[in-house]
């Protein structure tokens, strides 16, 4: 089985994050349900570091989900947008910050950054005997 969304939010604080906007900021509680029981996490966004807590407390966005598609968002399974249109995920507060998840959540599986592709593409075309696509 691939990661839980609890042992995933568990190790989400570990450090500067530089792929957020330094200039974002905000709060996101992420609601976790199963079996009529609801787990709270608190995400504070702030200077490009994100702190996790157990809270309740109100939000600048509330995420809503089953504890099933929580663990397929952070397997990267499941992008968040699709989750959003087929109604699994609902949110309530600053939509915005659905992009600060999205850039938290991992990506697909197998999914590579585009400067490795292009560095990967660089080092083809540089090699003894590699492939040059300029006209």
């Amino acid at each position: 089985m691939g990661t839980t969304a609890t042992s995933y939010l568990e190790q989400l604080d570990t450090g500067r994050r530089f792929d957020l906007p330094e200039t974002t900021t905000g709060t996101l509680r992420l609601d976790l349900r199963d079996d009529g029981y609801t787990e709270h996490w608190y995400l504070t966004v702030a200077d490009q570091h994100i702190k996790v807590t157990r809270s309740a407390d109100d939000a600048d966005l509330v995420v809503r989900a089953s504890r099933a598609i929580f663990d397929e968002l952070v397997s990267g399974d499941l992008p968040p947008g699709t989750a959003l249109l087929r109604n699994e995920l609902t949110l309530r507060g600053d939509m915005r910050l659905l992009l600060v998840l999205r850039r938290v959540l991992p990506g697909p599986k197998g999914a590579r950054h585009p400067r490795e592709l292009g560095r990967a593409a660089l080092a083809r075309r540089s090699a003894p005997g590699g492939r040059d696509d300029r006209p």
